[in-house]
């Protein structure tokens, strides 16, 4: 009963934000949602990636000692000329090299509240390539 309330309360909400406010509300939505799932474990961490405007980060989480195994970013990477699909594929195969010196092979995937589209694509071909399995 108290889930529907939340729900209609939420509605009520939105409704009366703006299209901005609106926009931050679903993406905290949708991330939550993502992150429900999938948790990251010893034997399978979590591989969590931001993507902002100009930069690229990903990070290997292991959830239940809440350690970082391994990250990687765009930021100082001298890849400033390049694409952010083409950042995102080179901290993708960077990643899944520092997840090999970590001794890790499989991961859960955390897109966080991004669409799997090109840039998470790309991210996630060229850590497969690597050899980083998820």
């Amino acid at each position: 009963m108290s889930m529907k309330l939340s729900f209609a309360r939420l509605e009520r909400l939105v409704s009366n934000m703006s299209e901005f406010t609106n926009k931050l509300l679903n993406k905290k939505l949708r991330h939550s949602r993502v992150r429900s799932r999938i948790i990251g474990t010893a034997e399978r961490p979590r591989l969590s990636v931001s993507i902002s405007n100009r930069h690229v980060n990903a990070q290997i989480i292991n959830d239940a000692e809440g350690k970082t195994l391994a990250a990687s970013t765009s930021v100082g990477a001298k890849k400033d000329d390049l694409s952010i699909s083409n950042k995102a594929a080179f901290v993708g195969a960077d990643i899944a090299k520092k997840a090999k010196k970590a001794k890790v092979t499989t991961v859960s995937f955390d897109r966080g509240s991004r669409r799997y589209a090109k840039r998470l694509q790309s991210l996630a071909d060229a850590a497969r390539a690597e050899g980083l399995e998820f």
